[in-house]
C-alpha cells in the first residue's frame, strides 16, 4: 500500500485504542505504524478492500491470455 496522502478530508482524533487489537491488525496488515494501521483498518471497513479487489479482478478479466489450452497436456 502506497505512502497515505493528506487531503481536507484527513482529521485529527484523539481515541483510546485497544492494545491488543492493535496488536493483532499491526501484526496482519505488517504496519509499521498505528497511523498506518488504524487507516488501513478504517478503509477496509468501508468497503475500500472490497472495490480494490473487485477492481483487480475486472482488469484480470478483460486482460488478452494467451490460449492456455495445451498448457495442461
Amino acid at each position: 500500500m502506497g505512502p497515505a496522502v493528506y487531503t481536507a478530508a484527513v482529521g485529527k482524533h484523539l481515541v483510546d485504542i485497544d492494545e491488543d487489537a492493535l496488536r493483532a491488525a499491526r501484526a496482519k496488515f505488517g504496519s509499521p505504524t498505528i497511523k498506518e494501521t488504524v487507516n488501513r483498518a478504517l478503509r477496509q471497513a468501508g468497503g475500500e478492500h472490497r472495490r480494490t479487489v473487485k477492481r483487480r479482478l475486472d482488469l484480470l478479466a478483460g486482460a488478452e491470455l494467451d490460449d492456455r489450452e495445451q498448457a495442461w497436456r
